[in-house]
C-alpha cells in the first residue's frame, strides 16, 4: 500500500486530442506558482506530450532561475504490464512522500496503466471536446430523442476504479471534474445540447461540469516554448501579451478557482 501525503490530480479520458496534457501542464504550473512542491508522472509516455512539454520548459530555463519546475517522471510502456505498474507505484510512492501535489497524465485509451493511475486519484480531471463524438465515451445518447440511455465505457471504467480503491481499503469517492474543453463560438445549438446532456449526466454519475479552455493557437505555441499562460508577462519570456492572451489567462484562472486550486497572480 502506498502511503500518500500529497494530493494526486489525475488527467484522464479514453480519447486522445482533448487537451489533457495541456491542462495537466497548466495545473502543475499553477500549483508551483502557489509555492507548492509538485511532482508529475506521464503514463502516456509513448505519446509523451507532457514529458516533451516539461523538457521544453527545462531547456528554456535549465537552472530554474526564471521558471519553476516539477519533479517529473515518465513510465514508457513495455511488454511487461506488471513491470510498468510497479514503476508507476514506485514513482508515485517517492513523489507522494516529498511533494505537496502529484499530477498524473494518463493515456487516451483504456489501458491497464490508465486504470491504475485513475485508482489513485484524489481529483480526477476529464477534459472533453464539446462534441457528441467525445460525449459517447461518457454516455450513450439516443439519436432521436437526445436522451441519455446509459453511462458510456469511460464512465464505467471510472466506476471500476472506485471499486479498486475500496478493495485497497481507501475511500471510493474522489472529486471528479469534467471540462468542456476546446470550446468555440460556433454551433451554438450543439453547445446548448451538450450542456443539457452533461448537466443531466453529472447528476447521474457524480461529476462537476466546468468550462475548460477555449480553442486557441497560443496553446500550440506555448508548448514548443515550455511555457504556460501563467508564465506570460514575466521578464525575458519573449512572448508579447495580447488581449487574446489576457482573455485566455482569465479563462484558466476561472477554471482553477472553480476547482479550488487557486493560482497566484
Amino acid at each position: 500500500m502506498i502511503v500518500r501525503k500529497s494530493k494526486v490530480i489525475v488527467l484522464g479520458n479514453e480519447k486522445g486530442g482533448t487537451g489533457k496534457s495541456t491542462v495537466a501542464m497548466h495545473l502543475l504550473v499553477a500549483m508551483l506558482r502557489r509555492g507548492l512542491t509538485v511532482g508529475s508522472i506521464d503514463l502516456d509516455a509513448r505519446q509523451a506530450t507532457l514529458t516533451r512539454y516539461v523538457e521544453n520548459r527545462r531547456k528554456r530555463d535549465p537552472e530554474g532561475a526564471r521558471l519553476s519546475h516539477s519533479d517529473h517522471r515518465a513510465v514508457p510502456p513495455s511488454a511487461d504490464q506488471e513491470q510498468d505498474a510497479e514503476a508507476f507505484r514506485s514513482h508515485l510512492a517517492d513523489l507522494s512522500a516529498r511533494c505537496d501535489v502529484v499530477v498524473v497524465d494518463t493515456p487516451g485509451s483504456d489501458h491497464p496503466l490508465s486504470r491504475l493511475g485513475h485508482s489513485f486519484a484524489d481529483v480526477l480531471v476529464t477534459p472533453l471536446n464539446d462534441s457528441f463524438i467525445d460525449l459517447d465515451l461518457l454516455a450513450s445518447v439516443d439519436g432521436d430523442s437526445l436522451r441519455i440511455v446509459r453511462p458510456g465505457p469511460y464512465a464505467e471504467m471510472v466506476w471500476d476504479t472506485k471499486k479498486a480503491r475500496a478493495m485497497r481499503g481507501e475511500p471510493a469517492s474522489f472529486e471528479w471534474f469534467v471540462l468542456r474543453n476546446r470550446l468555440s463560438t460556433l454551433d451554438a445549438r450543439n453547445k446548448r445540447e451538450m450542456e443539457r446532456l452533461l448537466d443531466a449526466l453529472s447528476k447521474r454519475i457524480g461529476f462537476r461540469m466546468l468550462d475548460g479552455l477555449n480553442e486557441r493557437v497560443i496553446y500550440r505555441e506555448l508548448f514548443l516554448q515550455g511555457l504556460t499562460l501563467l508564465d506570460l508577462g514575466g521578464e525575458d519570456q519573449g512572448v508579447a501579451m495580447t488581449l487574446s492572451h489576457v482573455a485566455a489567462r482569465q479563462e484558466l484562472r476561472t477554471l482553477i478557482e472553480a476547482m479550488g486550486l487557486t493560482a497566484s497572480s
